[in-house]
């Protein structure tokens, strides 16, 4: 199950016009990476659910074939005076109400958010779920106290069991420095303690239902890689993290034609006349004028136009954005409508540090 259905309204803008899982990563949706990491432990049956512009991740993943998986879509949503609105049915009401439609969730399921990149280890997770005979399973990591309020932090006993559940406590508050992952796994009969027909969430009231009841309910502490594109300011360090080659399994597309500098087809780059100093992916169909500037880490989606003195360091430039003369760009990621700074601070078209133009670079 890939919970899919939230606004992702801590990554504004970056979803003004797309779904949080859809925000690209080296010119891939996020939650693509998940998909891929899914079959490659043999799980082919696939639920998402859906609400806010559900239709960009239905038409991009469509049945899965493509992944060797077979995916299914549950949306969230109401009717109201003849149009169909999203409403999200909050994370552990969605199963339910997949499960009381059709039953899909009849054997150990694993629950993951569909806004994160992870190499978690799913066989081993598994095995340890199975061998304490767990009800439910959350996967956790140890965190920084500056990072606690965040999350939500797992208190458990030295064998694991979850005694209580923290959503997003203060670095005072908070009884544990393990926060959940947004990785679970479940037992068909924990959907049974979820009511039919209301919003329900996993984190802020199964895990403290499950806690209280002294279920068979368990925390695992394991090491893998955890990418949470929870903010802003995580994605631009995410981006900056993958350009440098840090994140395994995360291989540069393109054609390296110079240390440090991938490339896609159909470019025209003033490579005499222009510096560029990779790390810095340059996508099909990009025009880099003479006198430009280029630092990476960088990323240059397709379509991309940087006219004659523009400088893009350490920045992200979304697919069709055009800088023009002479503009700087230093630790932004830019889109023809907006651009927003590493901290999330955004500005958008016509602003003083935001003077882009829409341009349609294959000409």
């Amino acid at each position: 199950m890939i919970l899919a259905a939230g606004q992702g309204t801590r990554v504004r803008p970056l979803t003004q016009d797309l779904p949080k899982p859809m925000v690209p990563i080296l010119g891939k949706p996020v939650m693509e990476y998940l998909i891929e990491h899914l079959a490659r432990y043999g799980i082919t049956e696939i639920m998402i659910n859906v609400a806010y512009h559900h239709r960009r991740i239905e038409e991009y993943f469509g049945d899965g074939h493509r992944w060797g998986v077979s995916i299914g879509y549950a949306f969230e949503g109401v009717r109201e005076h003849g149009d169909i609105l999203p409403r999200p049915k909050g994370s552990a009401g969605g199963m339910k109400a997949i499960q009381d439609f059709s039953g899909f969730f009849d054997e150990t399921t694993l629950v993951i958010c569909g806004d994160a990149i992870v190499d978690l280890d799913i066989g081993a997770a598994l095995h340890e779920h199975k061998s304490k005979g767990a009800l439910a399973s959350v996967v956790a990591l140890e965190v920084p106290d500056d990072q606690l309020q965040n999350y939500g932090v797992v208190v458990a006993d030295d064998d694991g069991k979850v005694q209580f559940f923290q959503e997003k406590p203060t670095p005072a508050e908070a009884k544990s420095n393990y926060a959940s992952t947004g990785i679970y796994l479940f037992e068909p009969e924990v959907l049974d303690l979820v009511p039919s027909g209301v919003e329900f969430d996993i984190g802020s009231q199964l895990f403290p239902l499950l806690a209280e009841k002294g279920l068979p309910f368990y925390m695992q502490k394991r090491f893998f890689n955890w990418i949470d594109i929870g903010r802003v300011s995580d994605y631009w360090s995410v981006l900056q993290r993958v350009l440098r080659g840090e994140v395994a399994e995360m291989q540069m597309p393109g054609k390296e034609v110079k240390p440090g500098v991938w490339v896609g087809p159909n470019t025209s780059i003033s490579w005499e006349g222009a510096t560029i100093v990779g790390p810095v992916y340059i996508g099909s169909s990009v025009r880099i004028e003479p006198g430009c500037t280029v630092i990476g880490p960088a990323w240059i989606g397709h379509g991309c136009h940087l006219r004659r003195g523009a400088t893009v360091v350490r920045s992200i430039l979304f697919e069709y954005t055009r800088i023009a003369e002479a503009m700087a760009f230093s630790e932004m990621i830019v889109s023809p409508r907006y651009c927003v700074d590493r901290n999330g601070n955004t500005n958008y078209i016509g602003d003083d540090r935001c003077t882009l133009r829409w341009g349609d670079a294959r000409g």
